[in-house]
């Protein structure tokens, strides 16, 4: 089954709330790249109104996710998916619509392909970076994904 942004953000109503409740709607997806926006609201902002850092930590964590998964669905194989690290850097304050992109797709096909071949785990850093409507980066985030063959 192909992953479309519609098949994610119904799967997130139901299975991550939060995400669906803050506004976090996947907008594209592809082999290379996953775009995934969210508007600063009052429901999701902090007490400096713009948006919160958790917030934009879910979009940025489900650019990256979502490429992942696509590509586990993609192998037809079992296969586990944990962030194992991540970190962030703020650089301006998140108002108005934040989207972020994440183009690691093709670290992605790297690592699975030596997960199945070895059948031990395998990490790889994904880079997601949040711009807002002007093209100025609000916040870059990074997320260490450990992969590995269901035993």
């Amino acid at each position: 089954m192909k992953l479309t942004p519609s098949k994610i953000n119904t799967f997130n109503i139901f299975k991550l709330p939060a995400v669906f409740l803050m506004g976090v709607r996947v907008k594209s997806i592809n082999n290379e790249a996953c775009t995934v926006t969210v508007k600063h609201k009052w429901i999701n902002q902090n007490p400096f109104k713009s948006l919160f850092w958790a917030v934009q930590g879910m979009a940025a964590e489900l650019t990256t996710g979502a490429i992942v998964m696509a590509k586990i669905a993609e192998s037809g194989k079992k296969i586990s998916m944990l962030v194992t690290t991540n970190n962030a850097t703020f650089t301006k304050k998140a108002t108005g619509r934040i989207t972020f992109v994440c183009n690691d797709g093709e670290l992605i096909d790297k690592a699975l392909q030596r997960t199945i071949e070895t059948g031990e785990g395998q990490t790889i850093w994904m880079k997601s970076v949040g711009t807002n409507a002007d093209g100025v980066v609000v916040s870059t985030f990074n997320f260490e994904w450990s992969v590995k063959v269901k035993s």
